[in-house]
């Protein structure tokens, strides 16, 4: 447990490095694909690509963890 817990942490660390460090670099929630809507008064945002992405990071990342064995 303790293994699973500091691969998590370490995981987490280097993640959130990349979203704090990494917004000049990468424009998480501003890419190419994601709808923004502005009428008005109000604004919509739907990071769908931004979704995609982090969805695939995050699968190849556990797999490489937590590989079928």
């Amino acid at each position: 447990m303790g293994k699973v817990l500091m691969a998590l942490g370490t995981v987490l660390l280097i993640v959130g490095a990349i979203l704090y460090f990494g917004e000049k670099f990468i424009n998480l929630g501003r890419l190419p694909g994601d709808i923004h809507i502005e009428r008005g008064n109000y604004s919509v945002h739907f990071p769908i690509v931004t979704s995609i992405l982090v969805s695939i990071i995050l699968t190849v990342v556990l797999n490489l963890l937590f590989g079928r064995r």
